[in-house]
């Protein structure tokens, strides 16, 4: 930014994340300022400067490629540069997605959460009048730029053949259950989009379709590994290649169910809990119907049933009546904790290659007499001796 003439030690927070106020600065940190154009130029804010990256990389890339385009917005600060700053207003806020049965006796950690500076202010309508529109703005940058993006792919002829995902890390509260920000495991922080386009005729049949598969981020690897014609190393991918969703030939051994975990031990909300590094730590589990989320510390489990309570009001893990699906729910946890997630540098066929290998190697340890092996192995270790160092 220094380079194109805005000046400072931190312009990114000066302008790219700035409006202006009465001839002063206006800091996109500041919530209320959400309304204000960011004093940018719209090209060299952070959605079009990495857009022009991407572009750029993919007119001096040679032969097979992988680009992650990592678009920062949309996220905080909450500002978007004209003309996206005033596109949407307060009328096209819809209502936040909390009951104030939530309040009643909450999980300790949701408490705690609902308790912080960023909860706070996402409770006052005005403050989401503000920000939803710019947030709404930011996502419309994005899309504009995404279309920038692919319309280059289309004018140098890799469209065709190119598997594009669209998709997040995470989502964003912005007021919904009492909460800013991500850190629980409601569907507005974990239920990301994923949108896949593969660009081969053996997708046609799933093309425009909307797939419900329990699916983890970490089973993109293994796609674009299986799309780039290789073969997926699972003993270092955990996760598994959604070509057979594709090219609609779903899997009969599929995933029962998907994790999210978040370690939370540098936050307020773990010290005000009292918790020690190693207890602040969150796990949700999730089988399609019924979430349970998981917190170390000692604390009882939230439970939520998504086919009767879809917006997550009623948390049945202050109830005994569901122990049967906690107790499930826990042994799927338990299940995955037990996953092979040590090994990452041999494979299961080169294991069993290796079996018994290792004889072969000079190496022969905890014989008791030799009579173990065969004669060929010890001859090595056998025969006339040069020199007696015994008798000195």
């Amino acid at each position: 930014m220094n380079a194109q003439g805005y000046e400072g030690d931190n312009p990114w927070a000066n302008y790219a994340n700035a409006g202006i106020k009465d001839g002063q600065a206006a800091s996109g940190w500041i919530l209320k300022n959400a309304d204000r154009p960011a004093n940018i130029r719209e090209e060299d804010s952070e959605t079009p400067w990495l857009t022009t990256q991407a572009i750029q990389f993919l007119d001096q890339v040679q032969g097979p490629w992988c680009a992650h385009v990592s678009y920062i917005k949309p996220h905080w600060p909450y500002i978007v540069p004209a003309p996206y700053h005033n596109m949407f207003d307060a009328s096209h806020v819809l209502a936040p997605v909390r009951n104030l049965v939530e309040k009643d006796n909450p999980h300790p950690v949701y408490g705690a959460y609902m308790g912080n500076s960023i909860a706070a202010a996402f409770t006052q309508d005005d403050v989401r009048d503000k920000v939803v529109p710019a947030y709404m703005g930011l996502i419309k940058q994005a899309d504009d730029q995404l279309g920038r993006l692919l319309d280059h792919l289309e004018a140098i002829g890799q469209m065709d053949q190119t598997l594009i995902v669209l998709t997040s890390d995470h989502g964003d509260y912005l007021g919904d259950h009492w909460l800013g920000e991500k850190d629980l495991f409601h569907d507005q922080s974990v239920k990301i989009p994923l949108i896949i386009c593969d660009p081969r005729s053996e997708a046609d049949t799933t093309r425009g379709t909307t797939c419900d598969a329990l699916v983890e981020a970490i089973d993109l690897a293994p796609t674009f590994v299986e799309f780039a014609g290789g073969e997926v190393p699972a003993h270092i991918l955990e996760g598994r290649s959604l070509m057979p969703w594709l090219h609609a030939k779903p899997p009969t051994d599929w995933r029962q169910y998907v994790i999210s975990e978040f370690d939370y031990s540098t936050s307020s909300q773990a010290v005000d809990l009292g918790l020690e590094p190693r207890d602040a730590r969150l796990f949700m589990v999730f089988d399609g119907r019924y979430k349970l989320m998981h917190a170390e510390g000692g604390f009882r489990p939230m439970l939520f049933d998504l086919e009767c309570d879809p917006e997550e009001f009623h948390d049945l893990g202050k109830e005994c009546a569901h122990s049967d699906v906690i107790d499930r729910l826990y042994g799927s946890l338990a299940q995955w904790g037990r996953r092979m997630s040590q090994r990452v540098t041999m494979s299961d066929p080169d294991i069993a290659a290796a079996r018994g290998k290792s004889m072969r190697q000079g190496i022969l340890p905890f014989l008791a007499d030799g009579s173990e092996v065969s004669h060929d192995l010890f001859a090595a270790y056998e025969g006339a001796v040069c020199k007696d160092y015994t008798e000195s």
